[in-house]
This record gives C-alpha cells, structure tokens and sequence, in this order.
C-alpha cells in the first residue's frame, strides 16, 4: 500500500520526521510531495523546492530513503485542477496523510483513505516558529534533524531569512 504526504517543510524539523515516521508505519512506500514548488523565496517559503528535498533525504536513514520518494507539487489556485495534477506527477496511493483541512476535504470526495498526523510539540514544532526562533538567534538546533541543522548553517538560513 502507498502513501502520499504533503507538506510544504519550510524547514524540514522533528516534528516532520515524526509525520514520516508515522506514515511509513501505515504504508510499503511513503510519496513525499513538496508543497509551494513553484514559489519563489519569500519570507513564509524561503527554501527552494530542491533545498527542502535536500533537507529531508540529510535527515533520514537508508532504510526511510528506500521506502519514500519526493515529488515538487506546485500551487494552483484552482483545487480540483491541484488534486488532478497531482494524480499526473504522483504514482497511485491508497492512503493521504493530512492535517490540513482542504486537503482532507478534497480526497475524502474520492476513493482515498485520509489519516490525519499526530501533532508533537506543534506549539514549537512549526516552520513558522523555527523561522522566528532563527532570525531573533534563539536557541532552534534542538527542533530539526541533523541534516537540517548542517543544511541551515551552510547555507547562512539566518542571513537569507533576514533579507527576506
């Protein structure tokens, strides 16, 4: 059985790593789709689609590596076109992994089972707050994986979140 589980992962951080985890303890194979992929970098998106893919594949193990596959999903302002392109860049899944009400409400209309994720720590495990926590130099190291932490530092997050 396939899974699919979209996010947008700006940045990538533990509580997505659980959200991984939880998906690959339903599903043989795990489809990652990278939410936004067609946006430029801007303040709520300010990681490039191949940025975020590199973030996630630095933060999991080979065994997590063979079981998933990561697809870039752009925005549409239309969301039935957005569900239908998605069935054109994303093999068949059986099972959507969600918290999002939208997505939740667009495939339970089809043949999918919808699970929602466990939440850990959401009121520190959001992109949003990592983010904020970066650019006012609090303490963020603690919140992503490794690969993560590695990805931000060399690539000067903080500056770059700043100008944005």
């Amino acid at each position: 059985m396939n899974g699919l589980l979209i996010g947008r992962f700006q940045p990538f951080h533990l509580g997505h790593l659980d959200a991984l985890r939880f998906a690959l303890s339903k599903v043989d194979k795990l489809w990652i789709g990278l939410g936004s992929s067609n946006k430029p970098l801007q303040k709520n998106n300010p990681f490039s689609a191949e940025e975020r893919k590199e973030m996630i594949l630095s933060s999991i193990d080979e065994s997590m590596k063979q079981r998933i596959q990561i697809y870039f999903i752009p925005d549409l302002e239309n969301h039935i076109k957005w569900i239908e392109l998605i069935d054109t860049l994303v093999p068949k899944f059986d099972i959507v992994f969600t918290n999002d009400e939208l997505t939740r409400h667009l495939y339970s209309k089809r043949d999918v089972q919808v699970l929602p994720i466990p939440f850990v720590k959401r009121d520190i495990l959001s992109g949003t707050n990592i983010r904020a926590m970066i650019i006012s130099d609090q303490t963020w190291e603690d919140f992503v994986p490794e690969g993560t932490k590695i990805f931000l530092s060399k690539t000067s997050a903080k500056q770059r979140l700043k100008n944005l």
